[in-house]
């Protein structure tokens, strides 16, 4: 299925309608999400860990999606330490990628490698350890990963998020092209906030899909913001979305108010740095004014006087650049509850120093071999035999 996304765009082919009802079909029975995780405090560092990775690998959202997915069910099911997540987000990644990427878009294990020593993950890959991790992982979802994810959906929807009859702020919409563009962007951000909170792991993905095309449509004030056809398509009708959209526009009220809080921060600091640029420029300059005499041998004092030398403000267009835009992704829930914008997502990606006290027995034991962060790579990790073949160590 992922492969066939990548070479063709399946939601325009004759066979979408059939294709859309095997998602629905398969997403029927999916695991049930318990949210039983020891280490669920740290799913939101895993979570930023993984999309940063799969944007480094230019993966497409269905394979972050999957791989998110994946972390999330096996996370539910296993009490395992910190140390061995950070190897089971990587095998979740790898396999995501396997199977919604073509093959030259799998990640080289020498670039897993880069990527983690970048994002200060303790941690140093090996050709065994992974392939040890997939292994496990495969025989944990009994070697199926066709498990639909929001992802598999929102391209689908959005073929017809918009119609001829639709109203942009009351008027008729002009150009359907441009105004899809910028519902497509509204709908992959709110997207994005359904990985971020395990709570909307209570709803179907399909739903959620739906609710994000629908949100996006109710931002871009584009009425009815629920049509028929949409509803016969998704067979959501607004009544089943709106639990999901109400989430979804919390998320979104706490993103515009933190990217304002941002916005008047960076001024006030700006502010202040200009203040103090200002006093630094300021110069006291002594100039000598040599009054007019009428007798030439008498020697005035001289008359000395200070002035500010004027200081152009040249750098409003650049201010005016330094000016913060509202972060295009999303703004997360962080473990209690309290929401950050994705903006901060990057500089958070540094493991907390304390590592996560884990009291009940651990339920997973894997024996893997971890070794100091180094920023060069023996060729050990890609020599010696292994009898499974994984095409992604090649090169």
């Amino acid at each position: 299925m992922g492969r066939k996304r990548m070479e063709e765009q399946w939601w325009k082919g004759e066979l979408a309608a059939d294709i859309h009802q095997t998602l629905r079909t398969k997403e029927l029975k999916l695991p049930v999400y318990k949210a039983h995780s020891p280490q669920i405090g740290m799913r939101r560092y895993f979570i930023d860990l993984l999309t940063v990775l799969s944007n480094h690998c230019n993966l497409c959202p269905t394979a972050r999606h999957l791989a998110i997915y994946l972390l999330d069910l096996f996370m539910d099911r296993y009490d395992i330490t910190v140390k061995q997540l950070h190897i089971i987000s990587f095998a979740c990644l790898l396999l995501a990628s396997k199977f919604e990427e073509k093959e030259d878009k799998v990640p080289k294990l020498e670039h897993l490698n880069n990527l983690a020593y970048l994002c200060n993950v303790n941690v140093v890959l090996n050709k065994k350890d992974l392939l040890r991790m997939e292994i496990l992982l495969l025989e944990n979802f009994n070697w199926n990963l066709c498990l639909p994810t929001p992802a598999h959906y929102i391209d689908y929807y959005l073929y017809v998020s918009l119609g001829e009859n639709d109203l942009h702020n009351g008027w008729p919409i002009t150009s359907l092209t441009k105004i899809k563009d910028f519902l497509e962007k509204y709908a992959y951000y709110f997207l994005d906030f359904s990985v971020q909170d395990h709570t909307f792991l209570y709803f179907r993905p399909s739903l959620i899909a739906a609710a994000c095309v629908c949100a996006s449509r109710i931002c871009m004030q584009i009425s009815p913001a629920w049509t028929t056809q949409l509803e016969l398509l998704t067979c959501y009708s607004w009544e089943h979305l709106a639990q999901c959209i109400e989430m979804m526009f919390i998320y979104y009220e706490n993103d515009i108010k933190e990217a304002s809080n941002i916005k008047k921060q960076v001024t006030i600091q700006y502010q202040e740095q200009e203040a103090l640029g200002d006093l630094s420029h300021q110069a006291t300059t002594q100039v000598l004014f040599q009054q007019s005499s009428y007798h030439p041998l008498v020697q005035h004092s001289a008359t000395f006087s200070q002035f500010q030398s004027p200081v152009q403000d040249l750098c409003s267009a650049y201010r005016e650049s330094l000016q913060p835009h509202r972060p295009s992704s999303l703004l997360a829930a962080s473990a209690d509850g309290s929401l950050r914008s994705y903006a901060a997502v990057q500089a958070s990606l540094r493991p907390s120093a304390q590592a996560l006290p884990i009291q009940m027995p651990i339920a997973l034991q894997v024996a893997l071999g971890t070794e100091p962060v180094s920023t060069a790579y023996s060729n050990s990790y890609f020599s010696g035999y292994h009898s499974y073949a994984a095409g992604c160590f090649d090169g």
